[in-house]
This record gives structure tokens, C-alpha cells and sequence, in this order.
């Protein structure tokens, strides 16, 4: 008889879907966790915010320096008394409010202005951010008619900057930490916030400061950075490990909020346009480009307004791009286009009606989704373009770190130096939102 045939294989059975699901689970939080923890994310795009929002309110500052006196000081329509009890009545912060002083307005926008320098070079950038907030605050609270909506953007950034570690590269701060010099070797620093915790107490003190919140926030932030000096001055290890863990994690918190502010922002402004029936019929754009008081050039206006097709393509493309552009986050492509677009709709803006403040103040806000290769590469062209006048000053950059330039900050105290790379090329780690 012929052999039997073997019977068939069973088929096999496929593997659950959820089979080792915690495990995975485990790794994908492990990992997520070690991404936020590890370092401050998005190092360029803060430095430019950084740098962004402080030339920003630099220039304005230095452009309404003739009419200071009318728009926040003594001589404003919005009197001292108005002033006061408006303040009371919401407890918005104003150092310009303590004394109706012309010699204390004098130097608190004196002390606003060289906030903004320091700010905008990286030079103790924690102490300048937070001097920056002081001066933002004093002046738009003393006034508070007196801004617009880059007003508000630069208000809300500078509360925002004061907790992101902003100062990692393209700053003083950084070139200082690639040479070996650490902010627990620095006199100077040390002097600044001595200072600034002597100013702290006396206005405790005299009665000045009486706001128990804002009382909390300064001590809190000087009581962080003086226990950060100690632990990078005397307790290396992990207590050094463990401060940069936290502020890492405040740094990365941070920048998100800024991120989300920006998309509410766009988001807010677009679905809003779709219900005004200007914005519907594609008008908009017409009315604002016929206003004498935004025709800085009333042939470039008249030029635009002409154009009925013109007109309907920047009315419905202002909309499309504002509501579209929190969505574009899911695709890098998309968000580049849009983020363009932007920054084009806020240089035309700034040409064809007068606002270059707050053309700098959106375009500032809208870096922080800038790719990193793209910031690589802009700094490189900067660093080429300025290397005549550092030879010209007899300043020598140092070489390139393994952040990517010589501005940037080296390796923290203790941690292992990594090897050289191609300057050219991005590095590994870099975030490209």
C-alpha cells in the first residue's frame, strides 16, 4: 500500500496585536521622557525669538524716543492718577507707577533700552530677560491704550522668554561657556544678580512692591538662579544633573507654550475673518490700503486697491493661511510654505501700511517654527558676512563647538567633550519643527 501523505501544517497563528503592549508602551514613555529631560529643545528657534522680540521693542523704543514723555511719561493723556487706579483695580505690574518722578520715568526707559541690548546679544541673558519683561510691562501697563496687537505679542513673549534657557547659542553667554567659563566663574554675573536681588529687597522694603503675586515671582526666580550658581559653583554630580533635568523640562514647557500661543493666535484671527462679510465677499484688504492714516505710500496703495482681483486674491489668501496654518504643523512641507507666506503677508503689511513694529513682532513670533537647517545656514552667511569686521576689531571667534558654531554653548562642566564634526553639517540632535 502507498505510504499515507502527511497531513497539512496547521496555519499558523498571528501574533496579537497587543501582545507585549506595556512593554512598548514602557519604551515609547521611556523615550519620550529622555527626549524633554536630556536637553532644551528648539535652541535656535529660541535664540532668534530672543533676539527677534528684543530688536523689535528696541526699535520702537528708540523710534518714539521723542515722544516718550507723551506716550508713557509724565506728559501722557492717560494720567498718573487714571493710571493708578486702573492698575488697582486689575493689578497689572508698572514699575512706573511707584513715583510720578520725570528723573524715575527717565530711567526706567533708559533701563528698557539697555535691557533690549543685552537681551539681543545673549549677554547674562537670564538677568536681561528678566529686566526685559520689567521694562515691557512698566511701559504698556502705564499705558495701556497705547498698544496694538504686536503690543500684546511682545507682552505675552517676554513673560514667556523669562523661562526658556534662550541664551544656549548665538549669544555672548554661549561664547563665553565655549571658551571654559562658567556662570559660577563669572564676577559679573554674580555682581548682576547681587544687584538686582538688593533692588528686590529694598522695594519690598519701602512698600513699592506690595503685590504678594509678583512679590513671589521675583524672589522665586532670584532664590532659582542663586541656587543654580551654587550647585554649578560647589555641588557637581548628580544635584547638577538633576537642576538641568528641571530646567530643561521648564525650558521645553515654555517653548511649547509659545508654540500653542502661535497657532491660537492665527487660528483666533482666521476663524473670525470667516465671519465678517467683508472678509466673505473679498474686500477686506481694500478698506485698510484707502486709510490716510496707514499710506505711508499712497502710490503703492492706490496701485493695490486698483486691482479687483488683486485685492480678492491677498483677502481670501489671509484667511486660508491663518486658518490652515495650525494644521500645516502636520506636515513639515505645508508648515514651511505657510510659515513663507507669512512672513511675506507681514513684510507686506509693514510696507503698505506703516507697521513695522508689529510686522517685526509677528515675523519674531513666527520664527519659532523656523527649520533648524534653514537657522544653521542663515548663521553661517552671518558669521562670513561679519568676519571682516572681527578681523577689523581684532576679535578671533573660537572653532566650532559640537553645537554647530562658535557661538554656541559648550558642553555642560563635567560632561564628556564630543567629537568634532563637519560645521557644516546640522547636527544630529538639532529639532526641526
Amino acid at each position: 500500500m502507498p505510504p499515507t501523505p502527511p497531513a497539512p501544517p496547521a496555519p499558523a497563528v498571528p501574533p496579537s496585536p497587543f501582545r507585549d503592549l506595556g512593554a512598548r508602551f514602557d519604551a515609547s514613555l521611556g523615550r519620550g521622557v529622555g527626549h524633554v529631560t536630556r536637553r532644551p529643545l528648539g535652541p535656535y528657534q529660541t535664540a532668534v525669538v530672543r533676539i527677534g522680540f528684543a530688536v523689535t521693542m528696541l526699535v520702537f523704543l528708540l523710534r518714539e524716543w521723542p515722544h516718550r514723555h507723551e506716550l508713557y511719561g509724565p506728559d501722557s493723556p492717560w494720567g498718573f492718577d487714571l493710571a493708578t487706579l486702573f492698575v488697582d483695580d486689575n493689578d497689572a505690574f508698572t514699575v512706573l507707577l511707584w513715583t510720578d518722578s520725570t528723573a524715575w520715568f527717565e530711567f526706567v526707559y533708559l533701563l528698557a533700552l539697555a535691557s533690549c541690548v543685552g537681551l539681543a546679544l545673549g549677554w547674562r541673558t537670564r538677568a536681561m530677560s528678566l529686566l526685559f519683561m520689567i521694562g515691557v510691562l512698566s511701559l504698556q501697563n502705564r499705558s495701556v491704550f497705547m498698544g496694538d496687537g504686536g503690543d500684546n505679542v511682545i507682552h505675552l513673549m517676554s513673560l514667556y522668554l523669562v523661562l526658556t534657557r534662550c541664551g544656549q547659542v548665538w549669544s555672548l553667554d554661549a561664547r563665553r561657556r565655549a571658551r571654559g567659563r562658567g556662570h559660577w566663574a563669572d564676577p559679573g554675573g554674580v555682581a548682576t544678580w547681587a544687584v538686582l536681588g538688593s533692588a528686590l529687597l529694598v522695594s519690598v522694603l519701602v512698600g513699592k512692591l506690595d503685590s504678594p503675586i509678583w512679590t513671589a515671582f521675583f524672589a522665586g526666580m532670584w532664590l532659582v538662579h542663586a541656587f543654580w550658581w551654587f550647585v554649578e559653583r560647589y555641588a557637581g554630580g548628580e544635584p547638577r544633573i538633576v537642576a538641568d533635568v528641571i530646567a530643561n523640562l521648564v525650558h521645553n514647557a515654555a517653548l511649547l507654550v509659545i508654540m500653542v500661543q502661535v497657532c491660537v493666535i492665527y487660528a483666533a484671527a482666521g476663524w473670525y475673518k470667516i465671519q465678517g462679510s467683508r472678509w466673505q465677499d473679498g474686500t477686506a484688504v481694500y478698506y485698510p490700503l484707502n486709510l490716510d492714516y496707514f499710506e505711508p505710500w499712497p502710490e503703492l496703495s492706490d496701485m493695490l486697491s486698483n486691482s479687483g482681483l488683486l485685492i480678492a486674491v491677498l483677502s481670501y489668501g489671509t484667511v486660508a493661511v491663518q486658518v490652515a496654518f495650525p494644521f500645516a504643523l502636520l506636515n513639515r512641507r505645508a508648515k514651511n510654505l505657510l510659515l513663507f507666506l507669512m512672513i511675506g503677508e507681514h513684510i507686506g503689511i509693514a510696507v503698505t501700511l506703516g507697521l513695522p513694529a508689529f510686522s517685526m513682532a509677528m515675523i519674531a513670533m513666527d520664527s519659532v517654527f523656523l527649520p533648524t537647517a534653514f537657522l544653521l545656514w542663515t548663521g553661517s552667511r552671518v558669521r562670513r558676512g561679519t568676519a571682516p569686521l572681527r578681523r577689523l576689531l581684532g576679535r578671533s571667534s573660537p572653532a566650532p563647538d559640537a553645537a554647530g558654531g562658535p557661538w554656541e554653548q559648550g558642553p555642560a562642566p563635567g560632561a564628556p567633550v564630543p567629537a568634532p564634526r563637519d560645521p557644516a553639517r546640522p547636527p544630529a540632535w538639532a529639532e526641526r519643527p
